[in-house]
């Protein structure tokens, strides 16, 4: 029996608001035009791009999915899943995870190499259009299409050497991204010295 002639479990929609609630988002956040990230102590601000949007949009429904976390090392997972699994024509999406990636390769990387080798074994919604059809389905269903109910297989040598790509130009992401953050710090810092 599949999970869709079973017709047992939540849907969607229902999951997502249960995980909306748990986690303190609200559906209304995709049209906030700024997005509060924590990190650590440090608050940061980021636009709420169309791009970002567009791109959350599905990361939402990955996470009730996935069932990964939204803390740091569920972010994380999630984004080296969403890498190896392929985020098609998301630039928001590929960016984001490139920068979660190396925060995973420090936090937590056995976990970070786990989700990676599963993504590269499952699928994903990038290439789907987030809508009601898709959102009043059993979540069931869609952990079946997308392969994530199949017991792990071993990394394989190519998942390896894919891992280790990606982590490297998810590290130059991170240290390009904080380099052009500072560099203004920097800059004001030596006009005041001055």
């Amino acid at each position: 029996m599949t999970p869709e002639s079973s017709g047992a479990g939540p849907t969607v929609r229902d999951a997502r608001a249960r995980y909306f609630v748990a986690n303190g988002f609200d559906e209304r956040g995709y049209a906030d035009r700024w997005v509060r990230l924590q990190a650590g102590p440090i608050p940061l601000f980021i636009p709420n791009t169309r791009s970002r949007v567009r791109a959350v949009r599905v990361h939402d429904v990955h996470h009730v999915v996935t069932g990964y976390a939204t803390t740091f090392a569920g972010e994380a997972e999630i984004g080296a899943w969403e890498i190896a699994s392929g985020c098609a024509d998301h630039g928001a999406a590929w960016v984001l995870n490139l920068l979660a990636l190396p925060i995973g390769l420090v936090r937590v990387p056995r976990a970070t190499f786990r989700a990676f080798v599963r993504g590269r074994q499952s699928a994903n919604l990038y290439r789907r259009t987030i809508d009601e059809t898709l959102l009043d389905r059993p979540v069931a269903t869609l952990v079946h299409e997308l392969r994530l109910d199949a017991p792990p297989a071993a990394a394989t040598p190519a998942d390896v050497a894919a891992f280790v790509g990606w982590s490297i130009v998810g590290i130059a992401a991170f240290l390009v991204t904080v380099a052009m953050t500072l560099a203004p710090i920097a800059a004001l810092i030596a006009l005041i010295r001055r």
